[in-house]
């Protein structure tokens, strides 16, 4: 993605250093992830990406897990919304709904109502099912989850092909193209089976 040509710069809002470096990656390091100081002669983001998360286990408390899932991920979009950003992609979840009786999707519904009422252009949510790729801390349950899923795979179809693991990967390169898309919806949901069509279209 760096080095596509209409690619100007990146900004990433980061509590740590990145893995990597690159001429177009600006890292705006802070621990509380606030932007803090903004240079109004910068180049001014059009599009901004957010994959924000906890789990409950991580968190420690349902109360902790909110500050994360709904609280911190409000507050950097506003920040977004704030420095120029106008069309959003978010990470949330398959099953998001802030009526739901899971402590977890209904923080997750509750982020979703809380961004639509910033007045983004566009605003897009992917709900991805369970997620494959590497993690600092990989999660046995979620492995166990996935082992099963797999074997399961040729029986899963409609609706049930949403439950199918997704390759984290393949979820970022949804999210970048969800924003290029023309449309008339300012908000729009996409779940794991729309993700797969989506990068079939661009393949």
């Amino acid at each position: 993605m760096l080095d596509e040509a209409p690619i100007e710069l990146i900004y990433a809002l980061s509590r740590q250093d990145l893995p990597f470096n690159h001429t177009k990656l600006q890292v705006i390091k802070d621990a509380k992830l606030e932007i803090k100081h903004w240079d109004e002669e910068a180049l001014t983001p059009e599009y901004g990406f957010i994959s924000l998360g906890t789990t409950k286990k991580q968190a420690g408390s349902n109360q902790a897990l909110e500050k994360v899932d709904f609280e911190l991920v409000s507050r950097v979009a506003q920040q977004m919304k704030v420095i120029g950003v106008k069309k959003l992609c978010v990470v949330s979840s398959l099953g998001a709904s802030a009526h739901s009786p899971s402590h977890y999707l209904r923080c997750k519904g509750k982020m979703e109502l809380a961004l639509e009422q910033m007045g983004f252009d566009k605003l897009v949510f992917v709900r991805p099912g369970p997620l494959v790729g590497i993690r600092d801390n990989p999660r046995s349950d979620e492995q166990m989850v996935q082992s099963v899923l797999s074997v399961l795979k040729p029986l899963m179809i409609g609706s049930l092909a949403n439950f199918i693991p997704i390759h984290a990967s393949d979820v970022a390169k949804a999210m970048q193209y969800s924003l290029f898309q023309n449309g008339k919806q300012r908000v729009v949901i996409l779940n794991s089976i729309n993700m797969r069509a989506l990068l079939k279209k661009y393949q």
